[in-house]
């Protein structure tokens, strides 16, 4: 059967194909350590209950029609007041796109600005980035990053490839290494786009940043979340934030995201998203108009939400800096915000108790998950070179119960190799 040339040529997410794995597992009674989804088990990290409260009596209500394209007007007042609350940044509600989460109004951005063969400047490993650019025909410009800069990029690694690229994309704090962009990189990369596009002509196409903000709100200790705009207000008029409800307020399924920047780049997001029908639902967009606004009920969660998942990564990290120290080869970043921990874990070349070498990073995958339970995402998923020892764990599902018995169960899989 002969399919469209993005249909032959699309790979599929190789997270999902991982998680399909696991599930085979787990059916099969398996006791596996689920350190893969960037979600949440409801059991553990719930909704707040406000919102939750204001959902089902949305629903009550009937508010069950369709909501405006662009998002309706209370929820982007609301997020226009969170925004200058939380982050000092003041946009109007024709400078906000709402839709179900963050996927949609990245994919809209990307049709938005990139046309065939325009230069899209990303660093790996990120999320989809490399899928988003060549569901539109861009052309990759890829930096790999590394964790001497927190795998984070930095302006001088960006600096060969900015002229005639449209998008640079960023993501602070980082999925998938829950590392931030420090003050003084991000401030370097605005000075870069800002000087890139005083070089360019009156009609050229100017060169844009994606800011892509999700967890934000999830920073621990002494870490800070920097955004290009207040560091640098001329900024303004080149980013376009994303950011949503979904991993603050442990509010995945709930699909509430935003999009703000230029009022003229939102505008035409919200004229191809028409054509997609991506809106958030109605009732939860009544919902959280309702609650974004209600400042003591949201601090109050965050405190206690940011405190749980806090715990498990620092345990973790832990753990982890604790194998290090007893002479395997493994390694940990410090956390420093969303819900993830950066971890090395380089068994390659070493011999199985049957005789089987494990002969590249997908053997030492499927190694420790047969042989530990453990499941983690490695970085050659977020389009880090396949050879990458280097992992992405996520605590969304984590018991702390279960973290002294997987280090258990990972130390006797690794005393196992010869």
């Amino acid at each position: 059967m002969k399919l469209s040339h993005l249909a032959e040529t699309l790979i599929g997410s190789e997270i999902v194909k991982l998680g399909g794995e696991i599930r085979d597992k787990i059916r099969k009674g398996e006791k596996i350590y689920n350190f893969t989804v960037g979600d949440f088990d409801p059991a553990i990290f719930p909704i707040p209950q406000e919102l939750e409260d204001l959902i089902i009596d949305a629903y009550r209500k009937h508010f069950t029609n369709y909501p405006a394209a662009e998002g309706n007007l209370d929820l982007r007042e609301a997020i226009a007041v969170f925004l200058k609350d939380r982050e000092s940044l003041v946009y109007s509600t024709d400078e906000i796109l709402v839709s179900c989460g963050g996927r949609p109004l990245i994919y809209s951005l990307f049709r938005t600005l990139i046309d065939k063969g325009d230069k899209v400047i990303y660093a790996v490993p990120s999320w989809n980035n490399n899928h988003y650019t060549h569901l539109n025909e861009g052309e990759h410009i890829v930096i790999e990053a590394t964790a001497e800069n927190n795998f984070m990029p930095t302006a001088e690694a960006l600096r060969p490839h900015v002229q005639e690229a449209t998008l640079i994309c960023l993501c602070s704090p980082q999925n998938p290494t829950g590392t931030t962009i420090s003050q003084k990189d991000l401030s370097a990369i605005c000075t870069l786009i800002l000087a890139e596009n005083a070089r360019r002509g009156a009609g050229d196409k100017k060169l844009y940043l994606l800011y892509d903000q999700m967890y934000w709100q999830l920073t621990y200790g002494a870490i800070t979340h920097y955004n290009p705009v207040s560091l640098h207000p001329a900024m303004r008029e080149y980013t376009i934030f994303v950011d949503a409800i979904s991993k603050a307020f442990a509010a995945t399924g709930v699909r509430v995201g935003w999009s703000f920047g230029p009022a003229e780049i939102i505008g035409k997001m919200k004229a191809i998203m028409t054509h997609i029908g991506s809106w958030a639902p109605m009732a939860e967009q009544k919902a959280t108009a309702a609650y974004l606004v209600q400042t003591e009920k949201v601090d109050a969660y965050l405190t206690v939400f940011r405190a749980a998942v806090s715990e498990r990564l620092n345990q973790l990290h832990e753990g982890f800096a604790a194998l290090r120290k007893d002479g395997y080869n493994v390694d940990v970043l410090t956390p420093e915000a969303a819900i993830y921990l950066t971890i090395k874990i380089d068994l390659k070349g070493k011999k199985t108790s049957e005789g089987r070498v494990l002969g590249d990073q997908a053997d030492v995958t499927s190694y420790l998950l047969n042989a530990a339970g453990l499941a983690i995402v490695p970085f050659s998923a977020f389009g880090a070179a396949k050879t990458s020892p280097w992992y992405r764990l996520s605590v969304g599902t984590c018991k702390l119960e279960d973290i002294p018995e997987m280090f258990r169960k990972l130390r006797e899989a690794m005393e196992k190799l010869a």
